[in-house]
């Protein structure tokens, strides 16, 4: 399929897409409560981070998170005080991440945040145009905070680690670059926060349902779901918006999430896709 009518099918697919009825089968739930930055970016990480498996499951664990962090997130943060709050996210768990995890985890958000002023000035000390460097840079900084005060001693462990993916690994760290659309898009559902980020830097949040039609649609010929992958992905992207590249990502994820677009990629269950096709649906 040649490029313009890829841009003509998935345009077309956009602008069809009900954003506001998948919003509430989505992590982004979580930072569109709130009303201020600090708040926003706060929820947006821990609800960025947890994000994954299934959406019924780690739903609930970041309700329970930020319900301890009480009416603004980011004023906790600024008040943790582990002796204080040492035992606040006891019994909360979610796959790899120990309740110690989480904890390490908040603890770590909050030495961030202390010596920096917010989660974005953390993020931006190091942010000179690239996502690759700056996403690196950032997890290698948040895991060399010392947690001695949750573990007994300075220790990474993995449930922690798990929580800060790095591009330097290779990994397509899904979950941070969904964050960084959240903040950086001012569109539909995104949030738009952080404006010193262009939007055609941003590296598509590589999952499953993207990879799969991505491939489909001839975006990538990688066969495995890396950061090379997300970021093959994203230059085509930019061939059909050079401006806002990651504009398609979210209805792209939900027609899979969704069960439209299913893992069987045979001609008679692809004739029905509206991506397929080239017809639009109202999912």
């Amino acid at each position: 399929m040649a490029a313009q009518d890829i841009k003509a099918l998935l345009d077309g697919f956009y602008s069809s897409f009900n954003f506001n009825e998948r919003v509430n089968n989505d992590p982004i739930e979580f930072p569109r409560c709130y009303n201020n930055r600090p708040d926003i970016e706060t929820a947006g990480l821990i609800a960025a981070c947890l994000a994954y498996g299934k959406v019924s499951l780690f739903k609930p664990v970041i309700g329970s998170i930020l319900s301890k962090m009480g009416t603004s997130p980011a004023g906790f943060l600024q008040d943790f005080d582990i002796k204080r709050h040492a035992g606040l996210f006891s019994g909360i768990s979610y796959r790899f991440n120990k309740s110690e995890d989480i904890t390490a985890f908040i603890y770590i958000l909050h030495g961030a945040v202390i010596a920096h002023g917010s989660i974005k000035d953390a993020f931006m000390r190091t942010f000179n145009g690239s996502i690759y460097e700056a996403l690196g840079e950032f997890s290698n900084y948040m895991l060399s905070i010392d947690t001695t005060a949750v573990y007994g001693s300075s220790v990474s462990p993995p449930g922690l680690r798990q929580l800060f993916p790095s591009p330097f690994k290779g990994g397509a760290c899904k979950r941070f670059n969904m964050f960084l659309r959240w903040m950086v898009r001012d569109a539909d559902i995104d949030l738009g926060i952080w404006t010193e980020i262009p939007k055609n830097v941003l590296i598509i949040p590589l999952d499953t349902h993207i990879a799969r039609i991505a491939r489909c649609l001839g975006l990538t010929n990688r066969k495995g779901n890396d950061w090379k992958a997300a970021v093959e992905i994203t230059e085509a992207l930019k061939l059909l918006d050079p401006d806002d590249p990651l504009k398609y990502d979210f209805a792209l994820c939900h027609h899979g999430i969704s069960g439209a677009c299913t893992a069987a990629l045979n001609e008679d269950a692809c004739k029905s896709c509206a991506i397929y096709s080239g017809s639009v649906k109202e999912l």
